[in-house]
Protein backbone atom coordinates (compact mmCIF):
# COMPACT_ATOMS: atom_id res chain seq x y z
CA UNK A 1 0.00 0.00 0.00
CA UNK A 2 1.29 3.42 -0.99
CA UNK A 3 1.34 5.97 1.77
CA UNK A 4 0.43 9.48 0.58
CA UNK A 5 2.24 12.29 2.35
CA UNK A 6 -0.75 14.64 2.54
CA UNK A 7 1.25 17.22 4.55
CA UNK A 8 3.66 17.56 1.64
CA UNK A 9 0.80 18.21 -0.82
CA UNK A 10 -0.93 20.51 1.66
CA UNK A 11 2.22 22.62 2.05
CA UNK A 12 2.81 22.69 -1.71
CA UNK A 13 -0.79 23.75 -2.39
CA UNK A 14 -0.64 26.44 0.31
CA UNK A 15 2.74 27.69 -0.95
CA UNK A 16 1.81 27.79 -4.64
CA UNK A 17 -1.57 29.47 -4.11
CA UNK A 18 0.13 31.96 -1.80
CA UNK A 19 2.70 32.84 -4.46
CA UNK A 20 0.18 32.98 -7.29
CA UNK A 21 -2.31 35.17 -5.42
CA UNK A 22 0.26 37.37 -3.65
CA UNK A 23 -0.58 40.43 -5.80
CA UNK A 24 -4.33 39.86 -5.48
CA UNK A 25 -3.99 39.70 -1.69
CA UNK A 26 -2.13 43.01 -1.62
CA UNK A 27 -4.62 44.62 -4.04
CA UNK A 28 -7.70 43.44 -2.16
CA UNK A 29 -6.12 44.15 1.23
CA UNK A 30 -5.12 47.75 0.45
CA UNK A 31 -8.29 48.59 -1.43
CA UNK A 32 -10.38 46.91 1.27
CA UNK A 33 -8.86 49.14 3.95
CA UNK A 34 -9.37 52.18 1.70
CA UNK A 35 -13.00 51.28 0.97
CA UNK A 36 -13.69 50.59 4.67
CA UNK A 37 -13.04 54.27 5.37
CA UNK A 38 -15.23 55.92 2.74
CA UNK A 39 -16.68 58.22 5.40
CA UNK A 40 -13.19 59.51 6.26
CA UNK A 41 -11.79 60.16 2.77
CA UNK A 42 -12.21 59.51 -0.93
CA UNK A 43 -9.95 56.57 -1.80
CA UNK A 44 -10.39 57.04 -5.55
CA UNK A 45 -9.85 60.78 -5.96
CA UNK A 46 -7.98 63.66 -4.41
CA UNK A 47 -10.63 66.36 -4.00
CA UNK A 48 -9.50 69.99 -4.04
CA UNK A 49 -11.84 72.89 -3.23
CA UNK A 50 -11.12 76.46 -4.31
CA UNK A 51 -13.28 79.35 -3.08
CA UNK A 52 -14.88 81.55 -5.74
CA UNK A 53 -15.61 85.16 -4.80
CA UNK A 54 -16.76 87.34 -7.68
CA UNK A 55 -17.75 90.24 -5.45
CA UNK A 56 -20.98 90.85 -7.36
CA UNK A 57 -24.16 88.98 -8.31
CA UNK A 58 -24.41 87.06 -11.58
CA UNK A 59 -27.00 88.18 -14.12
CA UNK A 60 -29.82 85.68 -14.63
CA UNK A 61 -29.36 85.92 -18.41
CA UNK A 62 -25.67 84.89 -18.31
CA UNK A 63 -24.55 82.99 -21.42
CA UNK A 64 -21.66 80.69 -22.29
CA UNK A 65 -19.34 83.65 -22.96
CA UNK A 66 -20.09 85.09 -19.50
CA UNK A 67 -19.44 81.72 -17.89
CA UNK A 68 -16.14 81.42 -19.75
CA UNK A 69 -15.11 84.87 -18.50
CA UNK A 70 -15.76 83.79 -14.91
CA UNK A 71 -13.79 80.58 -15.44
CA UNK A 72 -10.91 82.52 -17.00
CA UNK A 73 -10.45 84.41 -13.71
CA UNK A 74 -9.67 81.08 -12.02
CA UNK A 75 -7.66 79.47 -14.83
CA UNK A 76 -10.44 77.00 -15.66
CA UNK A 77 -11.61 78.35 -19.03
CA UNK A 78 -9.92 75.54 -21.00
CA UNK A 79 -11.61 72.91 -18.79
CA UNK A 80 -15.17 74.12 -19.57
CA UNK A 81 -17.69 71.45 -20.63
CA UNK A 82 -21.17 72.95 -20.08
CA UNK A 83 -23.30 74.82 -17.57
CA UNK A 84 -26.87 74.87 -16.26
CA UNK A 85 -28.99 76.29 -13.47
CA UNK A 86 -30.09 73.63 -10.93
CA UNK A 87 -32.31 76.29 -9.35
CA UNK A 88 -32.93 80.04 -9.70
CA UNK A 89 -30.06 80.95 -7.36
CA UNK A 90 -27.32 78.59 -8.52
CA UNK A 91 -25.03 78.33 -11.53
CA UNK A 92 -23.37 74.96 -11.99
CA UNK A 93 -20.51 74.58 -14.45
CA UNK A 94 -19.08 71.22 -15.44
CA UNK A 95 -15.35 71.12 -15.95
CA UNK A 96 -12.98 68.52 -17.21
CA UNK A 97 -11.97 67.03 -13.84
CA UNK A 98 -14.42 68.90 -11.65
CA UNK A 99 -17.26 71.38 -11.32
CA UNK A 100 -18.11 74.89 -10.15
CA UNK A 101 -21.09 75.95 -8.04
CA UNK A 102 -21.78 79.66 -7.70
CA UNK A 103 -24.56 81.42 -5.81
CA UNK A 104 -25.87 83.90 -8.37
CA UNK A 105 -27.10 86.34 -5.74
CA UNK A 106 -23.85 86.63 -3.78
CA UNK A 107 -21.32 85.73 -6.47
CA UNK A 108 -19.57 83.33 -4.10
CA UNK A 109 -19.08 79.65 -4.67
CA UNK A 110 -16.69 76.76 -4.95
CA UNK A 111 -14.57 75.02 -7.57
CA UNK A 112 -14.24 71.31 -6.86
CA UNK A 113 -11.42 69.54 -8.70
CA UNK A 114 -11.01 65.76 -8.79
CA UNK A 115 -7.76 63.96 -9.53
CA UNK A 116 -7.48 60.18 -9.58
CA UNK A 117 -5.27 58.57 -6.98
CA UNK A 118 -2.86 56.74 -9.31
CA UNK A 119 -2.53 53.36 -7.56
CA UNK A 120 -5.54 53.19 -5.23
CA UNK A 121 -8.02 54.14 -7.96
CA UNK A 122 -6.82 51.19 -10.06
CA UNK A 123 -6.88 48.81 -7.08
CA UNK A 124 -10.39 49.89 -6.11
CA UNK A 125 -11.49 49.46 -9.72
CA UNK A 126 -10.36 45.83 -9.58
CA UNK A 127 -11.92 45.36 -6.14
CA UNK A 128 -15.32 46.37 -7.55
CA UNK A 129 -15.10 43.59 -10.20
CA UNK A 130 -15.13 45.60 -13.45
CA UNK A 131 -15.97 42.86 -15.92
CA UNK A 132 -17.10 39.31 -16.54
CA UNK A 133 -13.62 37.81 -16.83
CA UNK A 134 -12.39 39.64 -13.77
CA UNK A 135 -15.37 38.31 -11.79
CA UNK A 136 -14.30 34.77 -12.68
CA UNK A 137 -10.72 35.49 -11.62
CA UNK A 138 -11.99 37.08 -8.39
CA UNK A 139 -14.15 34.03 -7.70
CA UNK A 140 -11.11 31.80 -8.24
CA UNK A 141 -9.22 34.01 -5.80
CA UNK A 142 -12.05 33.77 -3.24
CA UNK A 143 -12.10 29.97 -3.47
CA UNK A 144 -8.31 29.96 -3.17
CA UNK A 145 -8.54 32.05 0.00
CA UNK A 146 -10.74 29.34 1.49
CA UNK A 147 -8.19 26.70 0.47
CA UNK A 148 -5.35 28.84 1.87
CA UNK A 149 -7.22 29.24 5.16
CA UNK A 150 -7.93 25.52 5.52
CA UNK A 151 -4.51 24.34 4.34
CA UNK A 152 -2.86 26.88 6.65
CA UNK A 153 -4.42 25.15 9.63
CA UNK A 154 -2.36 22.04 8.91
CA UNK A 155 1.03 23.49 7.98
CA UNK A 156 2.58 23.23 11.46
CA UNK A 157 2.72 20.23 13.78
CA UNK A 158 3.31 20.03 17.51
CA UNK A 159 2.86 22.76 20.10
CA UNK A 160 2.23 25.49 17.48
CA UNK A 161 -0.04 23.30 15.33
CA UNK A 162 -3.81 23.04 15.06
CA UNK A 163 -4.10 20.65 18.02
CA UNK A 164 -2.62 23.15 20.52
CA UNK A 165 -1.75 26.84 20.05
CA UNK A 166 -3.31 26.87 16.57
CA UNK A 167 -6.59 25.56 17.99
CA UNK A 168 -6.84 28.41 20.50
CA UNK A 169 -6.03 31.05 17.89
CA UNK A 170 -8.51 29.51 15.45
CA UNK A 171 -11.24 29.48 18.10
CA UNK A 172 -10.53 33.14 18.90
CA UNK A 173 -10.69 33.94 15.19
CA UNK A 174 -14.10 32.26 14.99
CA UNK A 175 -15.50 33.87 18.14
CA UNK A 176 -14.63 37.49 17.20
CA UNK A 177 -16.83 37.66 14.05
CA UNK A 178 -19.63 35.86 15.88
CA UNK A 179 -19.48 38.42 18.72
CA UNK A 180 -19.58 41.31 16.24
CA UNK A 181 -22.61 39.75 14.56
CA UNK A 182 -24.37 39.26 17.88
CA UNK A 183 -23.61 42.83 19.02
CA UNK A 184 -24.00 44.84 15.82
CA UNK A 185 -26.19 42.87 13.42
CA UNK A 186 -29.88 43.76 13.62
Amino acid sequence: MIKINWRKYNRATHRDLGYFFFAMSVIYGLSGVAINHLNDWNPNYVVTNIAVELGHPIATDINKQGVLEILDQYGEKDNYKKYYFPNTETLKVFLDGGSVLINMTTGSGNIEKLKRRPILHAMNYLHYNPGKWWVWFSDLYAVSLIILAISGLFILKGKNGITRRGAWLSIAGIIIPILFLLIYHN
